[in-house]
């Protein structure tokens, strides 16, 4: 009698199971193909790209009070260490030493991948069965998914380039052609020319996407390592990006040295 009752409430158990992984597969938005749509404007509600590893509240330059503080935050990395050699750990370290003027995102350059997609600003993806699009808020940053037509990067760049295969539900971007300029977050962790980026993005519900990325450099890292995070869909109503064009800020930062100032 009591293994008959135990086997009811199993039997139960996975009736009710079904139908609530059923709604949530209904819930996600998809194409006409059937495929995930993950059209929408997108933010993360990370620290990361102050430090991506685990990190307590730390003092800015001086003269600027609590405006340029580092908040504390959770690491995104699995195992929140990054292994890096030698040569690059000693890189790090230099780049965190001069990273109040030396950080591409202070000079407006373009944020790199995976870099822009835990940046706090919006990401707005447009997805359709025959294109996918990826604007990035800062700097007017972009990245064209090629989801059919695969090929080889033409040309070295900031974001990379991009092609898209589905592991059933989940989008998996292979993102290589970078130039080696790029760091990872604001207190100097970088990867060079050589970095091998597998994004994988997956619906977590139909406003919240679990991103993954898979980093591998020979040349910097000893392996390969892993970084994830939750991307939140924006629902307030006629939300889209805003032009944040921010070379004009970057002028003295810069230029200051070359600019002619009239004489005191």
């Amino acid at each position: 009698m009591r293994t008959r009752h135990t086997v009811s409430i199993l039997c139960a158990a996975i009736v009710l199971a079904v139908p609530a992984t059923g709604r949530a597969q209904q819930d996600i938005p998809r194409l006409s193909d059937g495929k995930p749509n993950f059209s929408g404007v997108w933010q993360s509600m990370t620290t990361a790209n102050w430090d991506i590893l685990t990190h307590g509240a730390s003092a800015g330059p001086p003269e600027y009070g609590a405006l340029l503080a580092v908040p504390p935050g959770m690491g995104i990395v699995e195992g929140d260490e990054i292994p890096y050699l030698p040569e690059a750990a000693a890189r790090k370290q230099r780049n965190f030493e001069s990273r109040w003027t030396e950080d591409p995102e202070a000079k407006c350059f373009m944020p790199g991948t995976p870099r822009a997609n835990y940046m706090p600003y919006p990401i707005q993806i447009f997805h359709s069965e025959a294109a996918m699009l990826f604007a990035y808020q800062f700097a007017g940053a972009a990245r064209i998914i090629n989801l059919d037509d695969h090929q080889p990067s033409s040309i070295d760049s900031w974001m990379g380039w991009s092609n898209a295969s589905w592991e059933g539900d989940t989008l998996v971007i292979d993102v290589t052609g970078f130039n080696g300029l790029g760091w990872l977050d604001r207190s100097g962790n970088h990867a060079g020319y050589q970095l091998h980026v597998v994004e994988r993005y997956t619906f977590a519900g139909p406003d919240a996407i679990d991103y993954e990325a898979t980093l591998e450099d020979p040349d910097t890292f000893s392996r390969p390592w892993r970084m994830s995070f939750r991307l939140y869909r924006n629902t307030e109503p006629e939300t889209h990006l805003m032009e944040f064009k921010c070379v004009e800020f970057t002028e003295e930062l810069l230029y200051g040295e070359f600019i002619k100032r009239p004489e005191e």
